[in-house]
């Protein structure tokens, strides 16, 4: 949800996070997404070990927004569907990042 409303909300945002997720509808992106957040940053992270959400539909979805020209800080995790304390200190560093600059 995080990638499909955020490159697609018409107002410009700070910054999107999609942990463990993939694009839906990236078939549709170039035709739907908003001109306001064309140079949002993203952060992405995903679990190479998921069981639910493929660590290729995430790759996947990465590779597709750089080459629409998004601007994606990628991360790969030796995890499953979860979340891991080298995770969470780098959506931190991403957060603020984005609120300082």
């Amino acid at each position: 949800m995080a990638l499909y409303i955020g490159t697609r909300h018409p107002e410009r945002l700070a910054g999107i996070i999609a942990l463990s997720c993939y694009l839906p509808q990236s078939g549709q992106l170039a035709a739907e997404r908003a001109a306001a957040n064309q140079s949002t940053p993203i952060f992405m992270a995903h679990g190479s070990q998921d069981p639910v959400v493929p660590f290729g539909l995430g790759e996947e979805s990465r590779r597709l927004l750089e080459g629409s020209g998004y601007g994606v800080e990628w991360h790969a995790y030796t995890m499953p569907h979860s979340l891991c304390e080298p995770e969470v200190q780098d959506v931190r560093a991403f957060l603020r990042k984005i609120i300082l600059s």
